[in-house]
C-alpha cells in the first residue's frame, strides 16, 4: 500500500512552483491595482470602486492555471481607504449612508488587494493623491517619508550577513551580528519620519506568510503600543507582508464608528447554532478559505450582516475593526509581498516608486547612519547586464542622496 501514497508536495520556497505562483499571483495583483489606481478619481464612490476592483481580480484569475486542481481566489478584497483611515476600508451596497463616500480631491487613497494562487497570497497595497498631477505641502512630505521609511524597514529585514561582501572573516563577522531589535527598527524608522514632520501609526504591523496564512507565528510590530510586542525574525525561506504606515497627526489610531466589512476565518471551532451562521461559514470556507473578505463580496450581502454576527462571537469569524487617525489627520499605508531566498529579498508585490519629480517635499534626510542602510542593496546581482541596469535603475530611485 505504501507504493501508492502520494508524496508530500514541498510548499516552501525550496520549490521552484512555489515561488512560480507566487510570481503568478503576484503579477495578478499588480495588475489591478493599476487598473483600481486609475479608477481612485474625484467624486468616484469607493464601494463601486471595490466592486471593480474584485471582478478585475476574478477575471485575471480565470486566466491562469486553468484546468489544473489548484485553488485560486481573491487574497484579499479591494479596499480604498480615505486619506484619515489607517485599516482597509470597503463599505456594503446595502449600508446606504456608506455606499455614498465618494473620493475627494487632494486626499491620500489607500489601495490594498492581492491574489492568491493554491494558498499562495500576494497582498500589496499603494497609495493615490486623488485628482493631483503635482504633489507639494505636507501630502508630499508623507509621500516622501512613507517612501523611504519603507524602504529603510525592508533592508533591515534582510538576515545578517546574507548579502556580505569582502574577506571570509569579514562575511562570518557579518553573519555573527545580531538582528535588529524591533525596538531598534522603531527607533530607525522614527528617524526618517521626524525628518519629515510625520509619525509611525502605532501597531503597525508586518507578518510572516505561510501557504493558505497572512498571519503566521512571527510579526514585526513598529511604534507597538502598551502591552504590545511583537516575535522572531525575518530568515531564509520566509515570505513576509511587510507594512509601514506614518501620519501627519500624533500617529494614535480610534476606532471609526462604521461597520466591521472585513472578515477572516480562524482555525477555531464552534458549533454554530443559526441556520443562517451555518451558511455563511460554509460559503466562507468554500469561497475564501483562511483569506480575508469583504461581506459583499457573499451571496446575499444582506443576509451575511445577520449571519456572521454569531460566527463572530464564536470566534470562527475574526472581524477587523474600521479605525482611523485619533487626530483624522492623512495617513500612509504601504504593503509589499517579499521572499527572503538565499540571493537576498526580492519584491513579489510592491508599491511603485513614487515619480519624486511631481512629488516635491523641501525636507531632505541627512542621518548618515540612514543614508548608509538606504544604500545597501536588497539582493545580490546576478552579474548579468540586464540586471545590472535594472540595479542601478533601482539604486537611482532609492538614492536618498537625489530627494528633492
Amino acid at each position: 500500500m505504501a507504493e501508492n501514497q502520494t508524496p508530500e508536495v514541498d510548499y516552501t520556497l525550496n520549490n521552484p512552483d512555489t515561488l512560480t505562483k507566487y510570481k503568478t499571483a503576484a503579477g495578478i495583483s499588480h495588475k489591478v491595482l493599476e487598473a483600481v489606481s486609475a479608477l481612485c478619481v474625484e467624486g468616484a464612490k469607493i464601494v463601486e470602486i471595490c466592486q471593480q476592483g474584485d471582478k478585475l481580480l476574478d477575471e485575471e484569475l480565470a486566466k491562469v492555471y486553468k484546468g489544473k486542481k489548484i485553488t485560486k481566489g481573491i487574497g484579499h478584497p479591494t479596499t480604498v481607504s480615505p486619506s484619515s483611515y489607517v485599516t482597509p476600508y470597503t463599505p456594503l451596497v446595502s449600508d446606504a449612508q456608506e455606499a455614498e463616500t465618494t473620493l475627494k480631491a487632494g486626499e491620500i487613497a489607500k489601495i490594498q488587494l492581492g491574489a492568491q494562487i493554491d494558498g499562495f497570497g500576494t497582498i500589496v497595497c499603494d497609495m493615490v493623491v486623488v485628482g493631483a498631477s503635482e504633489v507639494t505641502g505636507r501630502e508630499a512630505d508623507l509621500i516622501h517619508a512613507t517612501h523611504y521609511a519603507n524602504e529603510l524597514l525592508l533592508r533591515l529585514m534582510v538576515p545578517p550577513g546574507l548579502l556580505a561582501t569582502g574577506t571570509e572573516e569579514e562575511k562570518k563577522k557579518a553573519t555573527s551580528e545580531k538582528a535588529p531589535t524591533q525596538a531598534r527598527i522603531t527607533q530607525l524608522i522614527e528617524k526618517i519620519a521626524k525628518t519629515y514632520d510625520c509619525n509611525v501609526v502605532e501597531n503597525t504591523t508586518s507578518w510572516l506568510f505561510e501557504r493558505n496564512e497572512i498571519e503566521a507565528e512571527k510579526k514585526i510590530i513598529i511604534a507597538p503600543g502598551s502591552g504590545v510586542k511583537g516575535e522572531g525574525v525575518p530568515d531564509v525561506g520566509e515570505v513576509w507582508g511587510v507594512e509601514l504606515g506614518l501620519s501627519l497627526g500624533s500617529g494614535k489610531v480610534k476606532n471609526l464608528p462604521h461597520r466591521a466589512t472585513l472578515h477572516r476565518r480562524t482555525t477555531t471551532t464552534y458549533q454554530l447554532k443559526r441556520p443562517s451562521s451555518r451558511q455563511i461559514l460554509s460559503e466562507v470556507v468554500k469561497k475564501f478559505g483562511h483569506f480575508p473578505f469583504s461581506l459583499r463580496q457573499l451571496d446575499d450581502e444582506k443576509a451575511a450582516k445577520v449571519g456572521v454576527l454569531e460566527c463572530v462571537r464564536g470566534g470562527v469569524l475574526r472581524q477587523y475593526e474600521p479605525a482611523g487617525d485619533a487626530d483624522n489627520a492623512p495617513v500612509s499605508r504601504l504593503l509589499t509581498t517579499i521572499a527572503i531566498t538565499k540571493n537576498g529579498i526580492t519584491k513579489l508585490a510592491a508599491p511603485a516608486t513614487p515619480d519624486f519629480t511631481k512629488i516635491k517635499s523641501d525636507k531632505k534626510i541627512e542621518d548618515e547612519e540612514i543614508l548608509k542602510i538606504l544604500e545597501q542593496p536588497l539582493s545580490k546581482s546576478s552579474g548579468s547586464k540586464k540586471n545590472k541596469n535594472n540595479k542601478k535603475k533601482a539604486k537611482k530611485a532609492d538614492e536618498p542622496a537625489d530627494q528633492e
